[in-house]
């Protein structure tokens, strides 16, 4: 074994498998920055390419951008609220506050020292550990899979707001929107309302997109303020050399964390999606002080970024052991093995160990150089921070248009980025945490398909005196009670005035008159779906009914906190018109309306003169109109998007267009020489 090990090494140092590295992990860097693209769409791009090539060198290519993808997510989680990836969605929490405060330098140093340290920790134990995980995937069937399923709900909802009942009842919500589309064992559409786009469930990125990126890029345009609250020179203790030491200051908490990483991620289909939220969990479980967790605690970063690079080595075992993909990523390295020969099973742990430790240490290299290069580039990165809001709004708003487009291609995309932008707006402003409804949407179909094989197979409650089962529930259980216990210990206090420079944390604003319709909205939801699913086939209706009826009874208990806070409110403003008007220049409702005002303009005058030409427009006139930038400046903007547009979007990424009315009776008329494509 250790002959096969110090030979792997040697072969990703040889040539061409060390440039086919390097060039993944560029590839790697720039798709994991940019909203909506990532590890998977990179590995779809890639795996052509691998074709002809031999082994070392393929899987090198491959994983060095794979395995980076999670590292460079940081940058979109930390610098402006988004999770760059599903990964790095409990990134944000403290991240995004750390920016902030003006300390994106110092979220930037932890999080990618401890991205090299999970990295390499979990591709060593992959190594350490091949011989050993037989049983510890074996012991993981469908019912304890659903399990940990609900235990990942429960930790996100329980510890990404400041109301349990609140977080887990979004959950529910989110369940309830993955069943969406077709049920998993019987071929009845859910919910879909007649409409083609929602037949094949709603889609993850544009929902991921509009539900973050939307509310705080709005933010940014309505207050016309840096991402940092706090003026550049003015932030204490937030330089990159403070998070490098802030990450060996909590060796040991990195330390546990990979563990859960590496050993959470070699659970199929499960461990990728929720291995952050349990190593976020953890780090507020086992800390004594709990306080600032959510508001920009280093600790909330150095977690889930440990568990979540170390996860890429453990999500390789069952792939390259059993050809069991942990993910949808490890899927198609699947394909990749299968395309250069190889059979995943015993003969990749013994004639081909090589082969297998070669695809260990081209993870170990990639987190290491990527992190050295990260920590080069991110003092510039942390400078965005400072940048004035309007100059980053129509970046960013392009990119997370187009990063919602790359999923299906379809207007519906843009419409859900749209929708699921009011929908996060309406549930910052409500108090309502968002990072539930997310983590349920990626688990819906997973936990469901998990659930229809335990009721078969173990029958209706038999499987739940599992000792597995037993043992997940008991840590469902501790998560929910040190959670209510930690929220009431630290209740959140408003006095209505909200401090232009304070940091709050995802779910614990208040704001009872948003609040308390959208309770009633949710607990009209999920009533709803209850009656209408009762027209399907058992197993077509029972789990949505297993996501309502919890769903109801949560959002009850809640809806009488918020009558009861609505009704203090309007005691305390004397009335229905006094308390609304509050209320609404509080949250710049105003101004919210016309933010999401501009984007429908954008998207009604993109079907008449496409995309190419809409967005660069939209960038425009938001500079001139809202940004009171003078016309150079709004041109140079413009007319860069466009260029990304046309260069990358179009000659690279090769996508497809939506089909303009200008289009259909312009196109025609041009001349064969002129290149339409600049257009259209």
């Amino acid at each position: 074994m250790f002959d096969a090990f110090i030979t792997g090494l040697i072969m990703v140092f040889q040539w061409p498998a060390i440039g086919f590295l390097m060039l993944g992990v560029f590839i790697g860097i720039w798709l994991g920055a940019i909203p909506g693209l990532g590890g998977i769409i990179g590995l779809v791009l890639l795996l052509p390419f691998t074709f002809g090539m031999e082994p070392v060198p393929a899987f090198a290519l491959l994983l060095g951008m794979y395995a980076v993808t999670s590292t460079s997510d940081t940058i979109a989680s930390v610098m402006l609220g988004i999770p760059g990836t599903a990964a790095s969605q409990a990134t944000i929490l403290d991240g995004y506050p750390l920016a902030q405060k003006g300390q994106a330098a110092r979220a930037f140093g932890a999080a990618f020292t401890v991205s090299a340290f999970g990295g390499v920790f979990g591709a060593l134990i992959l190594a350490v550990s091949l011989p050993l995980i037989l049983p510890i995937i074996l012991a993981f069937n469908s019912p304890e899979l659903f399990m940990l399923g609900v235990l990942g709900l429960a930790m996100v909802g329980s510890l990404s707001g400041g109301s349990v009942l609140k977080g887990l009842a979004v959950a529910a919500f989110g369940i309830l929107i993955s069943t969406i589309g077709y049920a998993e064992t019987v071929a009845v559409p859910r919910f879909y309302f007649g409409s083609d786009y929602l037949i094949d469930n709603l889609p993850l990125i544009p929902v991921v997109l509009g539900l973050f990126a939307i509310p705080e890029v709005m933010e940014l345009a309505i207050r016309n303020t840096s991402i940092s609250k706090i003026p550049q020179g003015q932030a204490d203790g937030g330089g990159m050399v403070e998070g490098v030491k802030d990450a060996f200051r909590h060796w040991w908490l990195a330390t546990r964390c990979a563990a859960i990483g590496t050993y959470v991620g070699m659970l199929p289909g499960l461990g990728a999606a929720i291995v952050d939220w349990v190593a976020y969990g953890h780090a507020v479980q086992s800390a004594k002080d709990k306080s600032q967790f959510g508001k920009g605690d280093i600790r909330g970063v150095i977690a889930p970024e440990a568990a979540n690079n170390a996860t890429r080595g453990g999500s390789l075992i069952p792939t390259v052991a059993f050809g069991i993909p942990g993910s949808l990523g490890t899927a198609i390295l699947l394909g990749a093995l299968v395309i250069q020969g190889l059979k995943p099973g015993p003969d990749m742990l013994t004639t081909e160990l090589h082969i297998t430790f070669s695809m260990v240490w081209s993870i170990v290299i990639a987190n290491i150089v990527v992190a050295l290069l990260l920590m080069l580039w991110s003092k510039q990165v942390a400078k965005v921070a400072f940048l004035p809001g309007h100059m980053l709004v129509p970046g960013v708003i392009l990119f997370v248009f187009m990063g919602a487009w790359l999923g299906g291609a379809s207007l519906g995309d843009w419409v859900t980025v749209l929708t699921m932008g009011v929908v996060g707006f309406i549930m910052k402003r409500g108090g309502w945490p968002r990072p539930p409804l997310i983590l349920a949407l990626i688990l819906g179909s997973i936990m469901e398909n998990a659930f229809q094989i335990t009721v078969r197979v173990h029958g209706d409650f038999g499987w739940l005196t599992r000792p597995v089962v037993l043992v997940i529930l008991a840590l469902i259980a501790i998560t929910i009670f040190l959670a209510v216990r930690g929220i009431t210990t630290n209740k959140p206090t408003s006095d209505g005035n909200e401090d232009e420079t304070a940091v709050t944390s995802e779910g614990t604003e208040r704001a009872p008159m948003i609040s308390l319709p959208f309770s009633v909205a949710l607990l009209v939801i999920f009533v709803w779906s209850y009656f209408e699913s009762q027209q399907w086939p058992l197993a077509v209706r029972q789990f949505p009914i297993t996501a309502a009826v919890p769903g109801a009874v949560l959002v009850f208990f809640a809806l009488i906190g918020d009558a009861r806070e609505y009704a203090a409110v309007l005691k305390r403003d004397r009335g229905f018109g006094p308390a609304w008007a509050r209320t609404s220049e509080d949250a710049l409702l105003g101004r919210a309306t016309m933010f999401f005002g501009y984007m429908l303009a954008m998207i009604l005058i993109m079907l008449v003169i496409g995309q190419k030409l809409a967005l660069p427009i939209y960038i425009g006139v938001y500079l001139v109109r809202w940004g009171n930038y003078n016309w150079r400046v709004a041109l140079g903007y413009a007319v860069g998007g466009w260029v990304l547009l046309v260069g990358f979007y179009d000659q690279i990424m090769h996508l497809f267009w939506h089909q303009s009315w200008i289009e259909s009776w312009l196109f025609p008329l041009l001349p064969d020489w002129f290149p339409k494509w600049l257009l259209f």
